[in-house]
Order: C-alpha cells, then structure tokens, then sequence
C-alpha cells in the first residue's frame, strides 16, 4: 500500500452575565415548555448532582434567613439588661454564636453548590458545543445554503453560553431567591401578622411602578438592541471592506451612516437607562413609606406589650431584605425566556436532517484507477428547479476531462455531485464499477484532490497549511510539493520562510501565493483524481504557465476534471464537455469542437472579441 494511503487525509470546504452578546436582541421561545421540558431532560446523568446542589441552595438560604429572627433575640437581650440594669452575657454570647454559625454554614453550603454547579455547566457546555460540533460535519451542505454562517456560530457560542451561565448561575438564583422570599413571610408572619400585612401593603404599589417602568423602557432597550446589531453590523462591513471604502471615495457617505446609527443609538440609550435608573429610587421611595408604616405601627405594639424591640429590628431586616429576592426573581424569570429560547435553537440544531445514512457495507478501496460514469445524472438544489439534467458521460482513467460552459451552467455542480457534497435526485454516478453511494463520504473523498477559485487556508504557518493534504508529510516532501507548485521561490523570501504565520483573514499574503499554496497541498496529497476549478484564475500569465507544467505532470496517469473560463488553458484535455443549463450539449476534442462551429466555438472566440 503506497504512503498516501496509510493516513486518512483531513477534507474540508472552502455581577451575573445573562446577556446573549452585544447586539443580540432578547429573543422568546416559541414554545417555552416544550424548550425547557428538552433542556431538562438533555440534562440526564446531572439531574441527581443538581437535585443535590438545589437542596445544598435551598439549606443555605433558609440558615441565611433565620439569622435576623435569632439576632432579634440578643436584641431583646440587651434591651431587657438596660431595663434591670443587668446584662446576661452568657446568654448574648451563645445567640451572637448561633447567628456565625448559621452564616457560617450558609457561606461554606453556597460556595459548595456553586462549585458543584460550576462544574455542572461546564460538562453541560462541554457536552453541548461537542455535539454541536459533530453535527455541523453531519450536515448536508443545503443546510448552510439557507442558513446564515453567522446564525450558526451565533447557536455555538452566544446560545450555549446562555444555557451554561443559567445552569451555573441563574438556577440557584431561582431557587434561592424563591426559598428567600417564602422563608422571609413566614418569619414576618411569625413576628407580627399585622405588621407582615402592612409591609404586604407596598407590594402591589410596587409591582405597579415596576411594571409601568418596565413597559416604558422595554421599547427603548428593543430599539437599542436593533440599532446596536445595525451598527456593529455597519462597523465590521466597512472595516473589513476598508480599502474598497477609500478606493471609492466612501469614506464621507461610511461616516453619516455611522452618525446615523451612533444618534439612534445614542437616544434609544439614554432613555432606556434613564427609565430603567428610575425603578430603584422609586422602589426605594416606597419601601420606605412600608418602613415608616411599620416603625409607627410596630411602635405602638411595643408600647402595648404585643411585640418585642427585637422582634420589631428583625422585621425591619426581613423587609429590608425582601425587595432584593423579588427582583432577583423578577430577573431570573427574564433569563429563563432567553434560556428556552436559546435552548429551542440548540436542540432544533441538533435535531435538523443530518446526510443520508451510509451504505450498510461500504466499499473500500486504498487506490482507484478513476473511470468515472455519470448515467442520466438529475439533480437540483431545489427540487422544483433542476439544475442537470440526463447528464451522461463517461472518463476513463487517467482522462483529462475539462468542463465548459457560461456562468450558471452547472460545470461546478458536477463536481460537487461526484464528490457526493450532495446526493443526486435520480441516475448514477460511479467511480471504478461503484456507486459512489456505495463508499462511505470519506472514504470517497480520500481519492479526491481539490484545487478551488476560492482559496482557503487557515491561521497557522504556512508549512502547516500545504502539510493539510497530507499530515504526516516530511519537511522534504511537504517542499518538494511548494516547488512543483512554483510556491517554494515567494515562500523562501517571506519572513520565517516556510514558518511564517498565515493570520486569520489569510491577507498577509497575495491572493496569487494563496493560490500556490493550495495547489502544493493538493500536490502534496498526491490523490488518484484531480479537480481543478478556475485553479490558475488568481495568478500571473508567466505562473500560470510555469503552474500548468506542473500540473500536466502532476495529472498524468490520473483522471482530472478541469472547469475553466478561460478556454485556452483545456486545449490539450482528452474530452471537452460543454454544457448549457445542466445538459451536455456538446463534447469531444478542442479541435473537433472547433471544427463544428458550435456553441464551444463561440465560447472559444468570445474571448478574443472586442466590445467597442
């Protein structure tokens, strides 16, 4: 078994922080039950930990709520040693004890579940963005032609974290926070019924001022949200698009609309802040008429005998305390949408249509010889409008089979069916006698070598990028592949030479040496069929020239596919296809089509007229 074949080439195409990302906007679940029921039960093998953990939360609230009530007591304490004029410091001692402890426990119980729960949401995330990722490789590639590549990333990073920091935080908050606001009515219950009935009193006010508040505001931080999304959006385009922007002169037009955005932005902000700055001071405004109506009835119960001076500073605690577990809630509940929402687009990720099963006994061969037929091939990415049409042909191996034909006639589509990046409709496509639906994805594209228009390469050094067709290559192979592809003469004047960093935008070099460079990974590859598409269109007439040798060389003995506007450069291919809205509408020889004086001909002399 030859080299190439003992490793499986790499194939690729070219406070509490809620919040989902800057410039994302608050999104609701559609269906917020059937999304949390999803998220509940993904959380599997975790429920008993995060049972554990809730009931480790709820201990260390209830500890936490039952301090004021025990402090009250060394209240009433002093208060009666000032009376007899005696204090009994023993007994101040064992309450002032009992209340660390019960803090004491509270902390050591709420750093244990949010450890537990910390390392909860890091397997849940771990586990998620796995899956995730496993699932973007399942993916038939018409999925990623209807959805956005933004949308995508957007569910891996921004939806996940938001399910993560609600699992580590937002869950205990919730627990906590409704332990808290129960725990705290039934010790105020327990102190002063009337009393609890009057600090009751100022709840409905404030849910009142909250809501009219919240509905006020919610339109500005809507519109703040929209425009800060417009805005960032505007910022990347010009940024990344900046030496288009100043070639053209846009500069001025670029900045009115950023003054345009930044002054939406500016007033959707400021009133959104303003709004929501006011719910404090208003909430604090009227917890403190609900003080003032407990200080004025508490004293009059104390004055009766009814109620303790300690009992009364325990009151005034838990209502001083209550406020801030009813926001806590109020915001959790906020959270929750965005977490079943966020939960809604992971799992209706997860659940899209992965790529047809592969065959039951898949074919498996380390080297075809490349005979390829194509027998009444249909395909179309829409169903309803077909894009081939009958398509047959047959190469046999070791043909140079080149594919013509004007924009939009299907010469890439070809390419894209052999190498089952999609499934056809109807007909066959075999490769060596078998139904390429007979191999396995990656067992088929081992025997391909792809050189495309579109380069990509990624940020590592420049050896790692030609390294990618084949990764085990030696430094002396991985060179000789550079200098066959007339890459080796620019690689050895770069700084770092063969070690110099490709960034992440692959701009630090030419879009020629790109093009090099993905012609010697494809060298280095050393695959049993080629395809080139337009894979000279980004360099120089003498390279292309110097390119061509080495990739006559490289494609003897080997079935290649050519698809190439420029028709000069497939004189010498064994078999043109010419085609013409997915049919072949004619093939043979460069000479023989010249001589028919068809549709190649005119395709072939349109290149050398001129438009006055």
């Amino acid at each position: 078994m030859s080299e190439k074949r003992q490793e499986k080439r790499p194939t690729s195409s070219g406070g509490i922080g809620f919040g989902r990302g800057q410039g994302m906007p608050v999104e609701k679940a559609k269906d917020f039950k059937g999304s949390m029921k999803q998220l509940i039960a993904y959380l599997g093998a975790e429920k008993k930990i995060i049972t554990i953990t809730s009931l480790i939360a709820i201990a260390s609230t209830v500890m936490a709520v039952f301090a004021p009530r025990v402090l009250g007591g060394a209240t009433d304490e002093i208060f009666s040693g000032l009376i007899i004029g005696h204090f009994n410091f023993n007994r101040i001692a064992t309450i002032m004890f009992q209340i660390m402890v019960l803090h004491g426990v509270s902390i050591v119980f709420n750093y244990l579940q949010g450890f537990i729960m910390a390392g909860v949401s890091v397997r849940i995330s771990y586990r998620l963005r796995n899956q995730l990722s496993e699932k973007i490789h399942k993916l038939p590639l018409k999925y990623f032609d209807k959805n956005a590549h933004g949308d995508v990333l957007s569910r891996i990073t921004n939806d996940v974290d938001t399910i993560t920091n609600t699992l580590n935080q937002g869950l205990p908050m919730l627990l906590m926070s409704f332990t808290a606001v129960v725990g705290i009515i039934i010790m105020m219950i327990t102190i002063s019924p009337l009393l609890t009935l009057a600090a009751m009193g100022i709840l409905p006010l404030s849910a009142i001022s909250m809501g009219i508040i919240v509905k006020k505001s919610q339109k500005h931080f809507k519109a703040q949200q929209e425009v800060l999304g417009k805005l960032n959006g505007h910022i990347e385009e010009m940024f990344t698009s900046h030496i288009i922007v100043k070639s053209f002169n846009g500069e001025d037009a670029s900045v009115e609309a950023f003054d345009v955005q930044n002054e939406k932005l500016y007033n959707a902000g400021w009133k959104a802040n303003f709004l929501s700055g006011m719910m404090m001071p208003i909430i604090g405004f009227i917890s403190n008429l609900g003080y003032v109506a407990i200080v004025v009835i508490g004293g009059a119960l104390a004055v009766g005998g009814r109620l303790s001076i300690g009992g009364i500073q325990a009151f005034i605690q838990y209502t001083r305390q209550f406020g801030q577990p009813v926001a806590q809630l109020a915001s959790v509940a906020s959270v929750f949408q965005q977490t079943a929402a966020a939960a809604e687009r992971v799992f209706k990720f997860l659940n899209e249509v992965e790529e047809s099963p592969e065959f039951e006994h898949p074919v498996d061969k380390m080297q075809v010889k490349g005979h390829v037929i194509f027998d009444k091939v249909n395909f179309g990415y829409d169903p309803e409008t077909p894009v081939i049409r009958d398509f047959t042909a047959e190469i046999k191996p070791g043909q140079k089979i080149a594919i013509v034909g004007q924009t939009g006639a299907g010469k890439t589509t070809i390419v894209k069916l052999l190498m089952r990046f999609y499934d056809i409709d109807s007909g066959l496509i075999a490769v060596d006698g078998e139904n390429i639906n007979h191999y396995t994805r990656d067992g088929l594209r081992l025997h391909f070598g792809m050189v495309l228009q579109d380069t990509w390469l990624f940020n590592g050094t420049i050896a790692d990028n030609i390294r990618y067709g084949k990764l085990n290559a030696s430094d002396e192979d991985m060179k000789k592949a550079a200098k066959a592809a007339q890459a080796h003469h620019f690689i050895r004047v770069l700084p770092d030479s063969y070690n110099m960093m490709i960034n992440e935008e692959a701009d630090n070099i030419s879009a020629g040496q790109k093009q090099l460079l993905t012609i010697a990974r494809t060298i280095l590859a050393d695959p049993d069929i080629l395809i080139l598409d337009e894979a000279t269109s980004n360099v120089d007439t003498r390279t292309e020239v110097l390119i061509q040798r080495a990739m006559d060389n490289l494609m003897k003995g080997r079935t290649s596919f050519i698809i190439a506007h420029r028709l000069s450069t497939i004189r010498s291919a064994d078999m043109i296809l010419v085609m013409h809205e997915g049919d072949i509408v004619e093939q043979g020889s460069h000479e023989h089509l010249l001589a028919q004086n068809g549709v190649y001909t005119k395709l072939y002399n349109s290149q050398f007229d001129v438009v006055d």
